[in-house]
């Protein structure tokens, strides 16, 4: 794989894996902190659907289908278009990049891996700033959680 790739974010938390596993796996838990209003829970098989709640982006709709929920691996995945803001394209056409969470407990807390790929298989036109934007987003969701697990 490319640099261009994929998103790699690491960070240790100082919560227990049970508290970091329920604000990644307990919709409404993830909800709270990735500021998304989710209409269901994360079953692997499933899509979930909901409202983004991030300031100047009330508008738009994400969509999760999730892959995987392995808490005796303190696993979870999901696709999802990375960078959907335009509403007025069907992103449903094009391929949808990889999401996983991995948690690790460490002495005084949990390491948890974020790593976001597939982005090269993106239509080219939208490929640089989604990755680039994602980049980003996922540097501010490092930094919510983190909060969201330290209450």
């Amino acid at each position: 794989m490319s640099s261009t790739d994929r998103i790699e974010k690491q960070i240790v938390l100082k919560a227990s894996q049970a508290k970091v596993w329920r604000a990644l796996t307990d919709a409404t838990e993830f909800g709270a902190w990735f500021r998304v209003s989710l209409d269901g829970p994360f079953v692997a098989g499933t899509t979930v659907r909901g409202k983004l709640l991030v300031p100047g982006y009330e508008q738009l709709q994400m969509e999760l289908a999730i892959v995987k929920v392995d808490a005796a691996r303190g696993y979870f995945a999901y696709r999802w278009h990375p960078y959907a803001i335009d509403p007025q394209v069907d992103y449903s056409t094009e391929p949808a990049t990889l999401v996983e969470f991995q948690l690790t407990e460490i002495p005084g807390g949990t390491r948890l891996a974020i790593t976001e790929s597939g982005f090269d298989q993106l239509p080219a036109p939208r490929r640089d700033e989604a990755f680039r934007m994602n980049t980003g987003g996922w540097d501010a969701q490092v930094r919510n959680i983190e909060k969201h697990v330290a209450t």
